[in-house]
């Protein structure tokens, strides 16, 4: 919304245009003052809505300018600020004020430059209007000005009546030249605004209520903001005053633009259009217009800006021409309304300003198709009714009268709505009342963004609100607003409704895309929920954008229930519900949703229908309508159930296609439709069932009637066919003989289907008639078919033999060709013997019985043995004929023992327990052979593990670390026999157990001084370096760490006494990875030892001149007085006791002799320790060296001794070169002196020189290279006399004479002279040469390298001596601590210094002697020290050791997923690394980054959570690269630089599956399931395979087809374990090792375990079943090839029999005992058949009617059979014998 820009009385500003000309009305002076004058509580800039164009930026210096307008002060007095309900109201113009005449006093404030005089504008920045106005965005607002008579606004000011005091010529506006400075005369006034905007609305300030107080107004500014438009505006006064009505004019325009009206704040005014030319623009605001139709107006139609706004318009009369306006300003004129109609014409209208008008309503307003902005503020409206206006988007109706929400239009796209100052206001939640009537176009309400709340709020609301609050419902809090809108529609509806009839519910379900939405509509009558049959219900849905806008019917949407389409997604649906009661069709009543939703995407179920009639053999089809919710419709998933009386359904194998036709398994049952819907892209729905009625039989019918059997006499034949009609009951059967005679057939049988032929039937036809009647004893019509012609043949049988591979476990089949009639059911029996020729049947051992089956399986039992069968060949009749023998051409072979399968399960990890299985086959197998190997590679032979040799399991050792583990089986008959030995490979190398720690404690004594040392037991691969930290633990608990402790021994310390020791461990393998700490027991308290010294050593060189010092280390409790003493050790073994001092200084007596240092401990209690002492090698003398050198006063004839000192052992003959120079040297040349140098002479070569006469007046000058005794020489040293050599003695003694002279001259000539020459001399005889005491200054510490340091200072003073040194450290709290044995010039830090800072000391010894100097001599002084003051160095920066370094990160392992890698820092092999490392090293951080690109310029991101060494790569990680970054960290808290490694691209790993299990309860019929983890890349189509594996054994049967990952059990399991063998693949194929797990061995479900049990206790059982005597592949199995069978087993034999009926007996059909190779088998897709097999030409099929009696009926026979099974059933079954 905008907000209100206070404005100048001369009416709407025009648009600025933008130019280069920079205006010259601001300056800073005045700017300066201006903002000295605002007050904060009307500051406040506008707010921005909107876009703003590119003038924003242009604009702001023209703001920043034009905000130094002048100021002007004024005093005005009007009437009284409210007004009484009966008074006239005023007419308000555009500047808000009321006619009042105000005594006004001007004041000039200097310097406001291009101010206007008669006016003062205030100017408010205002937030823009929406930057779809284009007109306003595009245009520039320049400056204008008008000039006009003074007097004119004089008198308009005097006159009484609702005009405003300012002048018409003030409210006009022409243009002027900013540029130019205007001044304002008595006789003329000229304005000027200079105006800059941007593209927005600026809105004058107003002031209806006339406040009569004495108020200050000062111009206020806007913030500077480009998107804010500036108005700027002053006053210049030509003299220091002006007249009292100009004053007066003035001033009532000053108090009306004062922003404390708060009505200025909501009134949004044009600015005008300048750019359009006259012809599109007509601006008459302030005419006094009253009528659009006078003359002169010249209104035309191409106008498109006019502007009239402070006029006297009350009708819109005539505006029907202006077709073209776009801009209309009407504001403050006196419209009352209605009569808005005159509009219509104007459809290019988008800027309609009506403020400031009497209007009353709105209702006649009519739909401006281009209407975009509407102003009604300052009105008297009550409502807001009027039409739509479908482009509006800012409406401002605030300071009307506005009540309520009744009527409001539909704006669709309505953005800022303004209300305030409007009695509606106090409606709680007006804001959320808004939302719902305007919609989410709505962004700004009362010039501020949407509240939050407001919003949820508005949610809460339901969908019908928004018409509610228009028909004039009361609005009221959420929650009760459902019952309340209810109510109020009820009530509309009341009158319209039915007669007796109440509405109790309207609603419509939330709209989802493509879902089903359904709309409800109640209602009562006599208060009892329930719609009359006569009241009819007619629907018809609705939709549209919004609730507010007009809703087009959809077309066919006539039903309840409606499906959103796609793109009604955001849109509401609306319902008209039509009651109609009989012929009468009564008023609609409505109920209106949400907004659609989009779809979920998962289908879902609306109805299920089953059409189709309910008899046996008829089709029926399942109808599905689904709701697809946004997605692609696809194929569902059908499949159809049948569910039996008071049972669960149960699934129809193979019907899942809609349709399906009804069988005779479905009669009196009820079939269920399963439908579950699936989209397109996959996504499933719910399954939804539809159960039908139950299944009716059809009637009994027959077809394909047939005979079958050899038609040869003897034989039977049977008459067979497809019955259909329900379950067949005593259907008849009727067997006719052909007479040949006739041709005609009589009946020769009935009531049986099957026939024997006799002799009166050969050579004759028979025909069979079927009669069908069903269970109910209904008879369909008879169906007869006719045999062909019997035929009769003799029994016998030929060519006998036996077909097979005889070995061990085949089958064998014998054949023969019977012949002489039809063959009947011909016997074999099989024998065994060891003969290879037949003796008639002597010596033949039978191993079957006489049977039908021709067929045999060779038992294990007749290896070694020929096989003979016996054929005893039968024909038709039963007649036998003479039985053959036939033998095997060789004996039984038996299979060579080998191996079927070979695996190793188990977790390759250090103790773990891995275990073999294999299946062994050929022959019963003995002892074979078991050993276990570890490899090294793959390829190599393997070492044996002997301790394992011939056990299936192996509990994987140490030693396994790191290596492969293989099996080798070798398998052995029980007869000896070898078989080829076989190995497999385990899949991985044996990982390293997790490293940990199986005990820790402490060795040693308590006693300080004693070294305690770690016993502990390692545990996890190969040992690194474990980590021990040691703690002291006081007699209160309190633990504190031991620093610097950090190794598996440590010495008790003085600091120990009184506490508990105790030390943890974190175990850690070689590969740096990391258990957990233990912590030991403590031990203790540590007790003092005896007081020792365990090291002593000397500090120093055993140098003559050097100073001896020690360092002593002291243990047994708290340090005392220790004491020590020196002794010099002479050649003859004699000690000589030196001082006692701490330091040693070794002189030339020490040389050649040995130092021998005593050290006493002394405790603090007195105890004395064993003294220790420790002795020194040899001193060495110094080298040797002239200390000095000087040579006297030289004077002729007179020996000259040259003053030396020499240092370095014993003196040697030293070597001496006296020169004679008439130069005094110096310097360089004095050191470079030889007699090659001009001007200098050899004079001497001894010690000791007399000066000769050719010496006077020349210097002397001595070399002298001090000798040691033995030869060694020193560094020369040249010395020069410091005066030229005197004459000898003859001078001086007349010298007295002369002086006496010269003395005896000067006091005749000039007294008191004398006495200055006699005291010179006297001074020179007598002064004595003195040096100053020894002074250090600069004493400074100098960093030589790390750890190393030496002091400096600059000595003055004498000659330096042997100045004496020391050392200090500097603690973090100040304190300054001496550092024992530190007493050279440099210095090495110690652990002690780190963390401190280091001071350099330095007592200096100065040498320097006195003489005194004659004329005549020179006497030499004995050398004295003196000490000088100790002088300390300012203190060096905070030590701390190196850094802890790493030269590289490496990372052990495979860059392949699955593998770990492990991140090991390489530490530099300097012996300072190496210590830092150890004693200071506090922590190492860890940090994982894996690469985001697969390019070269790859990034890494961290990966969450990885912050150890070690990381396992993942299958996410494939394609990527991985880094590790690693930072150190000491104690000291600093971190050393970052090191980092990279891998290269990780691959994906050799497939593998891990924690590989089988899931399920362990009873025969429960479901199983494979899991596992599957690592190595993406997986492909992996193998599985189920196999069983007997208990004990390790054999392996397979089981066929069973290779998916989920397992039914069956009967078949009971009692072995199952065995799933994972075959992981790659999705590129590649193969890892088959891995396998096994379950418990399957027990038998509880309840049927309890019936076979019950049943086996019996011994002898019957059941019913149906025989399948027709085994042919049909689709669907007709009920007539079903027949009724009894089985009976007992502990001997199985029989089934074929019950018998009215005309025929029962039948034994298969008959056999429990031998081999008896079987019973099961159908792995059907479970309710099962086959019985006595041999190969026994076996029958039966179906039962459960599964629960199958496995009743397996259980029971192969528990009376259990003698001929490998394994009883009692084992299996869990049987207590």
């Amino acid at each position: 919304m905008e907000e209100p820009v206070e404005q100048s009385g001369e009416g709407p500003p025009e648009k600025p245009q933008v130019s280069e000309k920079k205006t010259t009305v601001s300056s800073s002076e005045s700017a300066k003052r201006v903002s000295r004058t605002l007050k904060p509580s009307v500051a406040a800039a506008s707010k921005v809505v909107g876009q703003t164009g590119s003038i924003r930026k242009k604009l702001e210096p023209k703001i920043n300018s034009d905000s130094s307008s002048g100021v002007v002060k004024s005093t005005v007095t009007g009437a009284g600020s409210t007004r009484s309900p009966n008074s006239v109201p005023i007419r308000r113009n555009s500047t808000g004020g009321l006619p009042e005449k105000p005594s006004v006093s001007v004041t000039k404030r200097p310097g406001n430059v291009g101010s206007v005089a008669t006016k003062k504008t205030s100017t408010l920045a205002s937030d823009p209007l929406r930057s779809s106005l284009p007109e306003i965005r595009r245009s520039s607002l320049p400056s204008v000005a008008t000039k006009a008579s003074p007097r004119a606004g004089i008198s308009e000011t005097r006159k009484p009546g609702p005009v405003s005091p300012v002048t018409r010529s003030l409210r006009t506006a022409t243009e002027s030249d900013v540029t130019k400075k205007e001044t304002i005369k008595r006789s003329s006034v000229k304005s000027a605004s200079s105006i800059s905007s941007s593209s927005k609305r600026v809105t004058s300030s107003l002031d209806s209520s006339g406040s009569s107080t004495l108020r200050k107004v000062s111009s206020k500014l806007s913030s500077p903001s480009a998107r804010s438009p500036a108005v700027t505006s002053g006053l210049k006064v030509g003299s220091l005053s002006s007249s009292i009505d100009r004053s007066s004019s003035f001033s009532g325009r000053r108090k009306v633009a004062t922003p404390e009206s708060r009505d200025s704040r909501f009134i949004v005014l044009p600015q005008v259009e300048i750019k359009a030319g006259d012809d599109v623009r007509l601006d008459l605001r302030g005419h006094r217009v009253r009528s659009l139709n006078a003359s002169g107006l010249n209104l035309s139609p191409n106008l498109e800006f006019v502007y009239l706004r402070d006029n006297l318009l009350s009708t819109l009369e005539g505006v029907e021409i202006l077709k073209r306006v776009k801009v209309l300003d009407l504001s403050f004129n006196d419209f009352k309304g209605p009569g808005f109609e005159p509009l219509g014409s104007c459809k290019a209208l988008q800027q309609l300003y009506l403020a400031g008008n009497q209007i009353t309503s709105l209702i006649s307003l009519p739909q401006l198709p281009n209407l975009e902005f509407l102003s009604v503020a300052q009105n008297k409206l009550k409502s807001l009714s009027m039409a739509s206006q479908p482009r509006l988007q800012v409406l401002a109706a605030s300071k009307n009268k506005i009540s309520t929400l009744k009527g409001f239009p539909y704006l669709p796209v309505l953005e800022h709505l303004r209300v305030e100052e409007n009695p509606i206001l106090q409606i709680s939640h007006l804001e959320a009342a808004s939302i719902l009537l305007v919609g989410p176009t709505l962004k700004k309400f009362n010039d501020r963004d949407l509240s939050r709340e407001e919003v949820a709020i508005a949610k809460r609301y339901p969908a019908h609100t928004a018409l509610c609050i228009r028909d004039g419902w009361e609005f009221c809090r959420p929650e009760h607003a459902i019952d309340s809108t209810f109510r109020f529609l009820v009530e509309q509806w009341r009158d319209k409704s039915p007669a007796g009839y109440l509405i109790k519910e309207t609603s419509i379900d939330q709209p989802f895309e493509e879902d089903a939405c359904q709309c409800h509509f109640v209602f009562v009558k006599d208060g009892t929920p329930s719609i009359c049959q006569n009241l009819v219900l007619k629907f018809q849905w609705f939709i549209g954008e919004r609730s507010l806008s007009n809703f087009t019917a959809i077309p066919e949407a006539i039903e309840q229930v409606y499906w959103p389409k796609h793109e009604d997604i955001g849109k509401v649906l609306k319902v008209e519900c039509t009651p109609m009661l009989g012929e009468t069709e009564y008023p609609s009543i409505f109920a209106m949703s949400s907004p659609v939703s989009p779809g979920t995407g998962c289908p879902k179920v609306v109805s299920l229908d089953v059409r189709g009639e309910l008899v046996e053999g008829n089709i029926i089809k399942g109808y599905a309508k689904v709701a697809w919710c946004g997605g692609t419709p696809g194929k569902g998933v059908a499949s159809w159930l049948r569910r039996r009386w008071n049972s669960s359904p149960v699934v129809i194998v193979g019907a899942e296609d809609e349709e399906y036709r009804l069988t005779l398994e479905d009669i009196d049952s009820s079939l269920v439709f399963m439908y579950t819907p699936v989209t397109e892209e996959g996504v499933k729905g719910e399954a939804q069932y539809k159960h039908t009625d139950f299944v009716k039989a059809a009637p009994p019918s027959v077809n394909n009637v047939r005979i079958i059997g050899v038609h040869v006499e003897g034989n039977i034949i049977k008459g067979l066919g497809d019955y259909f009609g329900g379950r067949e009951g005593p259907s008849k059967f009727d067997w006719l003989r052909e007479n040949i005679d006739t041709g005609d057939f009589f009946l020769v049988s009935s009531g049986t289907a099957e026939y024997t032929l006799t002799k009166e039937d050969v050579g004759r036809r028979l025909a069979f008639v079927y009669i069908p009647i069903n269970f109910e004893g209904q008879e369909g019509e008879s169906v007869s078919v006719v045999s062909e012609t019997i035929k009769q043949a003799p029994p016998k049988v030929t060519n006998v033999k036996i077909i097979g591979d005889i070995r061990e476990n085949n089958k064998v089949t014998v054949t023969g060709v019977v012949t002489g009639g039809s063959e009947g059911s011909s016997r074999v029996q099989w024998f065994k013997t060891r003969s290879s020729v037949l003796d008639g049947g002597n010596d033949l051992e039978a191993v079957s019985t006489s049977k039908i089956a021709k067929a045999f399986r060779i038992p294990l039992g007749a290896v070694g043995y020929y096989i003979v069968a016996k054929f005893t060949p039968m024909a038709a009749d039963g007649e036998s004929g003479e039985p053959a023998f036939v033998i095997s051409e060789k004996a039984v072979e038996t299979l060579p023992p080998s191996l079927n399968f070979l695996s190793i399960t188990g977790d390759y990890i250090e103790a773990g327990i891995v275990t073999a299985s294999y299946g062994y086959i050929g022959g019963h197998e003995g002892k074979s052979i078991y050993n276990w190997y570890l490899h090294e590679v793959e390829s190599d032979s393997g070492t044996l593990i002997p301790e394992v040799s011939g056990l299936l399991q192996y509990r994987i050792s140490k030693d396994a670390i790191g290596k492969f583990v293989s099996f080798k089986c070798t398998p052995v008959r029980d007869d000896g026999i070898v078989g080829e030995p076989r190995t497999c490979l385990g899949q991985e190398r044996v990982r390293p157990g997790s490293p940990r720690l199986l005990c820790l404690q402490i060795a040693g004594t308590a006693v300080e001084g004693t070294s305690l040392s770690v016993d502990k037991k390692y545990w996890g691969g190969e040992e690194g370096d474990s980590v021990f930290r040691w703690f002291r633990t006081s007699s209160d608990g309190t633990q504190i760490e031991v620093n610097n402790a950090s190794t598996a021994s440590y010495k008790l310390s003085v600091d120990d006494i009184g506490f508990f020791v105790s030390v943890s461990c974190e175990p850690v393998r070689r590969d740096w990875a990391r258990g957990p700490i233990v912590l030991s027991e403590q031990i203790g308290p540590i007790i003092a030892g005896p007081p020792t010294c365990p090291s002593l050593e000397f500090l120093g060189s055993m140098m003559e001149g050097q100073s001896l010092s020690f360092v002593a280390s002291y243990s047994g409790g708290e340090k005392g007085n220790c004491f020590h003493e020196w002794f010099r050790l002479k050649s003859n073994g004699s000690k000589e006791k030196l001082k006692a001092d701490e330091f040693l200084n070794l002189g030339i007596e020490d040389v050649g002799k040995v130092i021998e240092l005593v050290y006493t401990p002394v405790r603090s209690d007195g105890i004395r320790g064993s003294p220790r002492s420790i002795t020194s090698e040899m001193i060495a003398p110094g080298e040797p060296t002239g200390l000095e050198l000087s040579i006297p006063d030289c004077c002729e004839d007179e020996d000259v001794v040259p003053q030396k000192k020499y240092f370095g052992g014993q003196e040697g003959v030293g070597e001496y070169v006296w020169y004679r120079t008439k130069n005094k040297l110096d310097g360089s040349s004095l050191m470079d002196i030889s007699d090659t140098c001009d001007g200098i002479v050899t004079c001497g070569k001894t010690l000791i020189y007399t000066p000769s006469l050719e010496d006077v007046g020349a210097y002397l000058a001595l070399y002298w290279l001090p000798t040691r005794a033995d030869g060694k020489c020193g560094k020369p040293l040249v010395s020069i006399c410091s005066s030229p050599v005197n004459p000898g003695y003859s001078y001086v003694i007349a010298l007295p004479l002369v002086l006496s002279v010269l003395v005896t001259s000067v006091l005749s000539h000039t007294s008191g002279s004398c006495s200055f020459i006699f005291e010179a001399s006297l001074l020179t005889n007598q002064s004595e040469k003195m040096a100053a005491l020894p002074i250090v200054s600069n004493v400074r510490v100098k960093k030589l390298s790390s750890g190393n340091y030496c002091g400096e200072g600059e000595y003055f003073g004498g000659y330096e001596g042997s100045s004496l040194f020391s050392w200090y450290r500097e603690t973090n709290d100040g304190t300054i601590i001496l550092i024992n044995g530190a007493n050279s010039s440099s210095y090495e830090v110690t652990d002690s210094e780190y963390n401190c800072r280091l001071l350099f000391g330095s007592e200096w010894w100065g040498m320097f002697g006195s003489s005194t100097r004659s004329l005549q001599k020179y006497t030499p002084v004995r050398s004295d020290s003196v000490v000088g003051e100790l002088k300390l160095s300012e203190p060096t920066e905070v030590i701390f050791p190196e850094l802890p370094r790493v030269d590289m990160l490496a990372l052990t392992g495979k860059a392949v997923e699955g593998d770990i890698l492990t991140a090991i820092e390489v530490i530099p092999e300097t012996d300072t690394q190496q210590q830092v490392w150890s004693k200071y090293k506090k922590d190492i951080k860890y940090q994982w980054f894996c690469s985001t690109e697969m390019e070269d310029n790859k990034s890494f991101e961290p990966l969450p959570l990885q912050q150890s060494c070690s990381y396992k790569v993942r299958i996410e990680d494939i394609g990527r690269c991985l880094r590790c970054e690693c930072t150190v960290t000491d104690i000291f808290g600093r971190s050393s630089d970052l090191a980092y490694a990279e891998t290269s691209t990780i691959s994906p790993g050799i497939p593998r599956i891990d924690k590989l299990e089988i899931e399920g309860r362990g009873f025969h019929t429960n479901l199983y399931a494979v899991r596992g983890i599957y690592s190595g890349g993406k997986e492909g189509k992996s193998r599985i395979q189920w196999l069983r594996s007997m208990v004990g054994s390790p054999d392996l049967i397979s089981i066929p087809g069973e290779i998916g990952r989920m397992y039914e059990a069956n009967v078949d399991d009971v009692g072995y374990r199952l065995v799933a063998i994972y075959t992981p693949i790659r999705e590129d194929g590649v193969e890892g090792q088959p891995v396998s797990a096994s379950t418990d061995p399957i027990a038998v479900e509880p309840d049927v375990f309890k019936e076979v049990k019950q049943k086996l206790d019996l011994g002898s059982v019957k059941f019913e079943a149906l025989c399948d005597k027709d085994r042919s592949s049909k689709k669907d199995t007709g009920v007539g090839s079903l027949e009724r069978r009894v089985l009976e087993v007992n502990r001997r034999r199985v029989k089934v029999v074929k019950p018998g009926s009215k005309t025929s007996f029962p039948t034994t059909e298969i008959r056999g005992s429990y031998a081999p190779p008896f079987h019973v088998e099961l159908f792995r897709n059907d479970q309710h058949r099962l086959r019985i097999v006595v041999d190969s030409e026994n076996e029958v099929d039966l179906m039962v009617q459960s599964r629960h009696l199958r496995d009743v009926i397996v259980l029971v026979i192969r528990g009376l059979a259990q003698r001929f099974n490998s394994t009883s059933l009692n084992s299996l079954l869990k049987i207590e014998t």
